[in-house]
């Protein structure tokens, strides 16, 4: 088992990631401070909970008062109405200051259950216990919220967990469609952060089967320590924090557009990340032929085309709604290379004529 420490302007909490370390959980939540007896209530999906439920409360029953919040699989789950049902379940079980609530599960857990822990009592401690690959970036740097029509993570808080419990075992029983959503995050990054691992990455995964053992662990690794960096130096984005957000102010976009669950978060993030490198070429008269990135995506499952259904003045409405904008302006996280990363404000009509532009790409004009 290895341990990293994740270290903000608020707060240094640990990561512990290994292989079965689900018996030794008791032992890790007494290292933490929460002593015997403490209310615990775990909130999962009800595909981990099929999977993986029993064996977390076997081994937590044994010290803890253990109680379980089960809400549906998938991203419609982030609502307002699972919301208030997680709430209703910590006031019903009657869940204190001093309880804890786990987020057992991939991002959609740990953002539900991550902002219920924010706000319930003002703010009780929680941990992420990820069970994706996605997760090695949503698990990590205390961002948590749920969604609304008009936005994806527009109404949460920033609260950082007591400690990130990730345990790889978990994660062999992903679907390909969700270890490849998870991917797109690794990708995103080694492209903003760490030439060396983007290198590593070209050199060592050729497909999504590659993605194994020590290599998942390696993968892990390295994007939790990009992260991280990152998260240290702008805790509650107001900076750098921003370049986490590569390929996700267009992949928020068709999320929303398409429906919250149509698309996997990951295959939108890929889209978004061609859609910034198209930009950024576009802005800095650059060129990124020699990284072959369509292709590269492509041999992972990645779309590499926008669903002929979404439109462009709809897409810009909903990009000029991000996070990221100001007064209305969309701001892009651009790539002026491998790590090198810029914020830049595009107009509507700039934005909306590239828009036009990446959508009418067909299957034979897109090129390496």
């Amino acid at each position: 088992m290895e341990r990293m420490t994740i270290q903000t302007a608020t707060k240094q909490y640990p990561l512990f990631l290994g292989e079965g370390m689900i018996e030794s959980l008791p032992q890790l939540l007494a290292e933490l401070g929460f002593s015997s007896g403490t209310k615990l209530l775990i909130v999962t999906d009800e595909t981990i909970e099929k999977l993986y439920l029993s064996e977390l409360l076997v081994s937590l029953r044994r010290s803890y008062d253990v109680y379980t919040h089960i809400i549906p699989s998938g991203e419609a789950a982030k609502s307002f109405e699972h919301y208030y049902a997680c709430q209703t379940a910590a006031l019903e079980y009657r869940l204190d200051r001093h309880s804890l609530i786990i987020a057992f599960g991939g991002g959609v857990v740990g953002d539900l259950a991550g902002f219920v822990a924010a706000t319930f009592m003002r703010g009780i401690s929680y941990i992420q216990v990820p069970t994706t690959l996605l997760a090695h970036d949503s698990a990590v740097g205390g961002k948590v919220a749920i969604n609304h029509p008009l936005g994806k993570n527009m109404i949460g808080a920033f609260h950082q967990p007591e400690a990130v419990i990730y345990d790889i075992q978990f994660l062999q029983s992903l679907p390909e469609r969700e270890l490849r959503s998870g991917f797109a995050e690794v990708v995103k990054h080694a492209l903003i952060g760490d030439r060396a691992f983007y290198e590593w990455l070209r050199n060592n995964i050729h497909s999504l089967e590659d993605i194994k053992r020590e290599k998942l662990r390696y993968c892990i690794r390295k994007g939790i320590e990009v992260k991280a960096r990152i998260v240290l130096e702008d805790e509650k984005e107001t900076g750098v924090r921003a370049h986490l957000n590569f390929g996700h102010t267009l992949a928020h976009a068709i999320e929303s557009e398409l429906g919250y669950g149509a698309t996997t978060h990951g295959d939108a993030v890929a889209l978004g990340m061609l859609f910034a490198v198209f930009v950024s070429e576009r802005v800095y008269g650059l060129s990124f032929a020699g990284e072959h990135f369509t292709k590269w995506f492509q041999s992972y499952g990645f779309p590499v085309l926008l669903p002929k259904q979404l439109d462009p003045k709809q897409l810009l409405q909903k990009m000029k709604g991000d996070k990221k904008a100001r007064t209305g302006n969309v701001r892009m996280v651009l790539l002026k290379g491998i790590g090198n990363v810029q914020v830049e404000t595009i107009d509507d009509e700039q934005l909306l004529s590239l828009l036009y532009e990446f959508s009418q790409r067909g299957e034979e004009r897109v090129h390496d």
